[in-house]
């Protein structure tokens, strides 16, 4: 196991230097590598994203830790008396049990329209239970980085409102507002994780948008692309590769 990590480590390595080019340190590098060895996460199946310079986990890369180490079983419970559905809160407790003996290591995770992204309205139940099984996970199997489903869409910001946090801020394409993810950072994070091709998924959004090129279009706009993208790819991954094979451009015939 430990030979085959090592393969898998060098293989991650050579992987990140080409989707994060530019953006990976010695030290960044350094930390894939125990993090491969230690836990056998595969950047080509996007066990690992790399934000804001630090690395994050994902559920489908807890989800597959899990299955190596051969969990037991995991029970995930709705907090009732924390969840108020008309005001879109819920809360879960997950419990991993890694063997039929094991006690079990609690993990809770909380959502509401305060502290997820607007993509995900409506959605905030299936958000919670989420994040609830990732923190499990993480105590269960010792892993100290945060997942990526456990950022909110406050997560960049201090924890506290200004005045001028919460006066209303002048548009920026590429911009953040109210301490949210920029929408380009956002947009990268869904092409990096379902291995969509970059320049396809600009034709389609700028198209979508009804713009020239993407840069142009409101962030009104690319939000509802965004939110319509990340749907096609997590509810019909083939219908959405056939739509974005539909902005390739032809081929040059020869004569």
């Amino acid at each position: 196991m430990k030979r085959h990590f090592g393969r898998l480590a060098r293989k991650n390595v050579k992987l990140a230097k080409g989707k994060w080019a530019g953006e990976l340190s010695s030290h960044q590098l350094q930390v894939l590598g125990s993090l491969t060895e230690n836990y056998g996460f595969a950047v080509a199946l996007s066990d690992l994203l790399l934000l804001d310079g630090g690395w994050y986990v994902t559920h489908a890369g807890l989800l597959r830790l899990a299955a190596r180490s051969r969990c037991n079983s995991i029970r995930v419970e709705q907090v009732r008396h924390f969840c108020d559905p008309v005001a879109g809160r819920w809360v879960f407790k997950a419990t991993v049990y890694k063997s039929p003996s094991s006690k079990g290591f609690v993990g809770y995770g909380d959502a509401d329209p305060t502290n997820t992204s607007p993509l995900v309205r409506g959605a905030e139940m299936r958000v919670a239970e989420t994040r609830a099984v990732n923190r499990a996970l993480r105590k269960a199997y010792g892993i100290g980085l945060c997942s990526v489903e456990e950022l909110g869409s406050l997560s960049r910001s201090t924890g506290r409102t200004t005045a001028d946090e919460r006066s209303p801020k002048p548009y920026r394409q590429n911009g953040s507002s109210n301490g949210q993810p920029r929408l380009r950072d956002r947009l990268c994070v869904l092409i990096r994780q379902h291995g969509l091709d970059p320049t396809l998924v600009k034709a389609y959004a700028a198209d979508f948008c009804g713009t020239p090129t993407l840069k142009d279009a409101s962030r009104e706009s690319v939000e509802s692309f965004i939110s319509h993208l990340s749907t096609g790819a997590k509810e019909n991954r083939d219908g959405l590769l056939c739509k974005l094979n539909s902005y390739a451009q032809p081929a040059e015939v020869k004569r």
